[in-house]
């Protein structure tokens, strides 16, 4: 479902801001070093976790409705349970599009966000990605 060229278009043309949604200063998280990564490649990574922690020296917000800017990108690293209605939640924020990471399954929410008109990725990782497609 979710093809090369979705995943080359998120990465290359619907913008450079991401939040990623689960990042903390957990270093031993995925979330933390696959923001690393990101960073690398040029993109600003905005940290959503409820301890609103500033990460990799970008401020952290609670929620995404709490980010006062666009984002182009929500990149979901939180159980597949929950990925649903931060899904619902980048779509109701005015995203491009949504990615759900390795092991962030939810069928509805993928098919939810398409029909709203956002790019989806499900079940991938941009830092895998990333140097896949270069």
């Amino acid at each position: 479902r979710d093809d090369d060229a979705t995943v080359r278009k998120i990465l290359t043309e619907l913008g450079d801001t991401w939040a990623v949604v689960g990042l903390s200063t957990n270093r031993s998280r995925a979330a933390y070093g696959v923001a690393e990564v990101l960073q690398r490649h040029g993109k600003r990574v905005v940290p959503v976790h409820p301890k609103a922690e500033p990460v990799h020296g970008e401020q952290g917000y609670a929620s995404l409705a709490d980010i006062p800017f666009d984002v182009d990108v929500v990149d979901v690293f939180v159980n597949s349970e929950l990925a649903g209605a931060v899904a619902d939640e980048a779509v109701a924020q005015g995203a491009k599009a949504g990615w759900f990471q390795l092991g962030v399954v939810d069928d509805e929410a993928y098919e939810r966000t398409r029909a709203a008109g956002l790019d989806m990725v499900m079940d991938r990782c941009p830092a895998i990605e990333i140097p896949r497609l270069g």
